[in-house]
């Protein structure tokens, strides 16, 4: 039971992260969802799968915002992907929420470290 509430919690903690996290698979190189979701897999050690509705949610969201940009691909084999790549605004909203991730780390590591 105990191993249940901590997945939800991080889980509900990864969710909460789900802009930034795309943002930070995208500044490595354009990419499409399916090749997203599968980096994410392997980076968690298969802990996390975004869900196919959160992770395309997400992509709506952030290219209303001019955060990130998306086309077609050109595929000779197989179905058409739709690529997303990062923006000059994406990058730069990127760097803060790494920056604003960092001072929240920090504030919740000293508040759970047991010291008084």
């Amino acid at each position: 039971m105990k191993e249940v509430v901590l997945m939800s919690i991080t889980s509900d903690i990864i969710r909460g992260h789900t802009e930034t996290i795309i943002l930070a698979q995208l500044a490595h190189k354009d990419s499409y969802g399916y090749e997203i979701n599968k980096a994410l897999q392997q980076k968690s050690d298969s802990k996390y799968e975004m869900k196919e509705a959160t992770m395309y949610s997400a992509f709506r969201r952030l290219e209303q915002n001019g955060m990130i940009l998306s086309y077609w691909g050109d595929e000779n084999r197989g179905a058409r992907r739709r690529y997303y790549s990062i923006t000059k605004l994406g990058r730069a909203v990127l760097e803060q929420s790494r920056e604003d991730w960092e001072e929240a780390k920090r504030i919740i590591d000293s508040m759970i470290e047991g010291e008084d």
